[in-house]
């Protein structure tokens, strides 16, 4: 996955202002700890955290 498509898909569930709220802000136990911000700059792979996020939210699977 892309960074681009990453951001996309946030945008896409969270709206803009809140997608990077939540990225900024949430830390996820999923990603020992990290912002979604921290675990990319630390070369988290995106699809690993893209599903945290989506567990944490509850997005349905057809939106995964």
């Amino acid at each position: 996955m892309r960074l681009s498509h990453f951001r996309e898909l946030m945008e896409g569930e969270f709206g803009a202002v809140r997608a990077g709220s939540l990225s900024r802000d949430h830390v996820f136990a999923e990603l020992d700890g990290q912002t979604v911000e921290q675990a990319v700059e630390s070369g988290v792979d995106l699809r690993r955290i893209w599903r945290a996020v989506c567990e944490a939210y509850e997005v349905p699977p057809a939106r995964r």
